[in-house]
Parts: C-alpha cells; sequence; structure tokens
C-alpha cells in the first residue's frame, strides 16, 4: 500500500517541487499546497531522500479541519486530534518510522508549527496543544520550544501546519529536515539555501558534460548541487575571497571542480567557455560585494556574457526588478522568473539567455 508523504518547500518553488517527484519516480502528486506538496509513494525509503529541491519530506499522518484564529480554537484542533490521530494510529505511524530507519527517540518528542493569517495564538501555543496530546497518547515525555530552549537531540519531530483549510501533522523519520545536507561543512555569510540551489538547477537545464561557472561562488553550494544533480557537469567556481573558496573546497569533498581566486567583474575564463552560468550575486544584503564590482555590479552581467557559448543560460537569484533589467541591458532575454522568498524577504530567480 503506497505511504502518504508531504514534502516542506521554499514559498515559490512548489511547483518544482513537484516535478521532482514526478521525474524521479518517486510518488504520484496529490495536492499542492502554500509550502507544501502532498504524494503518496510505493517506495517511501526512496522518496524521503530523492527530492533536492525540498526543504523537508515527512510522513503525511494526519489532516484536520483548519482551527479558527483564537486561543479557544486551540481545543478543536485536540478534539481533531483525537478523532484522526487516536493513541493507535500514533503508535502506527512510530512503527512505519522505525521500519524506515528511524532512530529510537528515547528522548521524546518535539513539535514545530507555522500558520498563515492573523490568528490570535502564536506558534507555541500549536506546539504545545499538539506536543501535550502527543505526550499524553504515545507516554512520551514532550519538549517544549517555548522557552528558547532547543530539544535534546534525538527527539522525534512532528510538524504542523495550518493554511486556513486544513492542519497538517507530519512525522519526520531522520534527525535532521532535508535542508541540512551532509555535505555542508563550512559555510560562510550569504550562503544560498541548497534546496533554492537544487531549484536553481532544475531551472538551468544542465546536462552531463555541460561547464557550469559560478562567479560568485561563496561556499560553492550551487555547484555542488549542480555535480550532485548532474554527474559529468563541468564545475568552475571563482570568488575573491581566500576563505570561501577553502570552504568550498571542503564542501565539495570528491566533485571534481576548479576554483579560481579572482574578482567577479574580470573572470579569468576565455569567451564562449560555458554552458550556464549559475549566481547568487552579492548585493550587499547578506555579503556586500567586493572588488571591481562593488564600483560597478553591471560588470558581472558584461562578464556572464562573455564566458558563455551563444544560447548559453543565466540563472540568478535577483532582489528587485531593476537587477534582471540590468542584465537585459548588457544582451539577456528573460526567459523565466519567478517570486520565492528567501529568509521571509521577496526575491526573484530569473533564468535568462
Amino acid at each position: 500500500m503506497p505511504t502518504r508523504l508531504v514534502a516542506r518547500a521554499v514559498r515559490g518553488i512548489e511547483d518544482l517541487v513537484a516535478d521532482e517527484v514526478h521525474s524521479r519516480g518517486v510518488g504520484r502528486v496529490a495536492h499542492i499546497g502554500h509550502r507544501e506538496i502532498q504524494f503518496t509513494a510505493a517506495d517511501p525509503a526512496a522518496a524521503l531522500t530523492a527530492l533536492r529541491t525540498a526543504d523537508d519530506v515527512l510522513l503525511l499522518v494526519a489532516r484536520v479541519p483548519d482551527i479558527g484564529d483564537t486561543k479557544a480554537d486551540l481545543e478543536r484542533l485536540r478534539r481533531g486530534l483525537r478523532s484522526r490521530l487516536p493513541a493507535t494510529q500514533a503508535r502506527r505511524f512510530l512503527a512505519i518510522r522505525r521500519r524506515l530507519g528511524g532512530a529510537d527517540p528515547r528522548p521524546g518528542i518535539d513539535v514545530s508549527a507555522s500558520f498563515l493569517g492573523r490568528r490570535n495564538f502564536g506558534r507555541f501555543d500549536i506546539e504545545d496543544a499538539v506536543g501535550g496530546y502527543l505526550e499524553a497518547v504515545l507516554g512520551m515525555a514532550y519538549h517544549s520550544r517555548r522557552s528558547g530552549a532547543r530539544p535534546p537531540s534525538g527527539t522525534c519531530s512532528w510538524r504542523v501546519t495550518l493554511d486556513g483549510g486544513s492542519a497538517t501533522i507530519g512525522l519526520r523519520v531522520s534527525g535532521r529536515p532535508s535542508h541540512r545536507r551532509g555535505y555542508k561543512r563550512a559555510s560562510v555569510p550569504g550562503s544560498l539555501h541548497p534546496p533554492l540551489a537544487a531549484a536553481m538547477v532544475r531551472l538551468a537545464g544542465i546536462r552531463a558534460g555541460d561547464t557550469v561557472v559560478d562567479p560568485c561562488c561563496g561556499a560553492g553550494t550551487l555547484l555542488v548541487e549542480t555535480g550532485l544533480a548532474v554527474p559529468g557537469s563541468g564545475l568552475v567556481g571563482v570568488d575573491w575571497d581566500a576563505a570561501a573558496l577553502r570552504a568550498a573546497r571542503e564542501n565539495a569533498g570528491p566533485l571534481s571542480a576548479r576554483w579560481l581566486l579572482a574578482d567577479a567583474a574580470a573572470l579569468p575564463l576565455a569567451a564562449a567557455s560555458a554552458h550556464h552560468v549559475l549566481v547568487n550575486p552579492p548585493w550587499g544584503r547578506q555579503a556586500p560585494a567586493h572588488g571591481a564590482l562593488a564600483g560597478c555590479p553591471q560588470r558581472l552581467w558584461a562578464q556572464a556574457r562573455r564566458v558563455l557559448r551563444p544560447g548559453g543560460r543565466l540563472v540568478a537569484l535577483l532582489h528587485d526588478e531593476d537587477q534582471v533589467r540590468g542584465a537585459m541591458r548588457d544582451g539577456f532575454t528573460v526567459e523565466h522568473v519567478r517570486s520565492v522568498r528567501v529568509s521571509g524577504a521577496l526575491a526573484t530567480i530569473a533564468v535568462l539567455r
């Protein structure tokens, strides 16, 4: 019998996660919602680790009606859980979790929650309502986040989302969410969220044998995600900061890549030498621009156009429409633009030729 799963996603790339579910053959999509993709999988163990664009993939435990916006409505959530998730059902999902490799949650359980819309309660109220219920029916200690303390290592993590129509309850199998990549041993300010990097790789349409350049590579996330998604691609990372390149080398591990210490405004690469340029430029938010790029950001687009082959594709994470227009002034045409949320702020993924 297929297992129901729910994938969590960065806002704005839900369709890419759903497409990855389909293209990797790991399941059948049943519902696409706000930051959630619900699907069924014949092989849930494979599905739990296959989706590089997903923030997290969890067992879909239950869906109950959304509860409203007052604290008194939290009792409706508990009633919904008693109806849809009685003790026998909750224990059954813990057994499924163990079969899929989940560790014995000796320290107990934790709950994380999020919701859409204005409510007269906060996430901790939702977490404590669900956590208190699970503690009672499972006989396992619940560790609340309300005081600011992190749950102890090894707890069993449950996830609750309220989207205005329903409340979805999920159960994580592994000890950490999917977006915490095992390769990410080193970081630098402005490092890109790995599932967002994976989404940019999918939008680029990279094939084995293609050369991919990141002129502001930082800790190498875009290129590592490229190498893992498209084995046989050529990876070239450029950064002005030697410390960033050391972090990129450490994260890349055995992946074959060239790491070049240089200014993104003067790339040490031959003209028409790349099939794709993928970049998360330093626009002065989490990381400032340096070198010649700091004085003239437009030079990034000129360099990208110079190193790209005719018909080559540029995929960039940008923060306003002026930056897209800047690329167009240097001869790029827009193929695809989408809005996403990065750390709560609006941003744009632009795919340009």
